[in-house]
């Protein structure tokens, strides 16, 4: 019966351990790291918009991968090398809808609906589109590790 009662104990402790976490580990909505993220997030639209390579080489990790609109993969190195050539360029980012930010310890996601005007990869690109940023903090700071951009139906 003591050892029965023993092992209660002690499931129940490992128990209220882990139900009593965050699911998510998320930290508050006013968090210094979000203010952080949102940051970078004007700070890398800025540098798209600009052309601004030596911005963007450090937004960019190095295992960077952004998914355009055709569903392509493209790096770091090939998207340079597509700002560099003038195959990308961004006339207009417009944010549609407030951009939500989740962190969670050292990597957040954002989200929000734009309105792009310009071409990517040598591709016409106009319209509205949902946004995907997934950014990590490391010893570099907040780094953009991969984007993805899906075309919104007209209505």
């Amino acid at each position: 019966m003591k050892c029965f009662i023993s092992h209660l104990a002690v499931n129940m402790a490992l128990l209220s351990f882990a139900f009593g976490q965050s699911p998510t580990a998320q930290q508050p909505a006013n968090s210094t790291s979000e203010q952080e993220v949102r940051q970078m997030i004007e700070k890398y639209r800025t540098a798209i918009l600009q052309r601004d390579i030596a911005t963007l080489e450090k937004i960019w990790a190095d295992d960077y991968v952004f998914v355009n609109v055709a569903g392509d993969v493209l790096t770091k190195t090939e998207r340079l090398a597509n700002i560099k050539s003038g195959a990308t360029t961004l006339d207009s980012i417009n944010q549609k809808e407030n951009i939500t930010v989740r962190v969670y310890q050292n990597s957040a996601v954002a989200t929000s609906r734009v309105t792009l005007k310009g071409q990517y990869s040598g591709q016409p690109v106009r319209g509205e589109y949902r946004s995907t940023l997934v950014w990590v903090k490391g010893p570099a700071g907040w780094q953009l590790v991969s984007n993805q951009l899906t075309a919104l139906a007209t209505k």
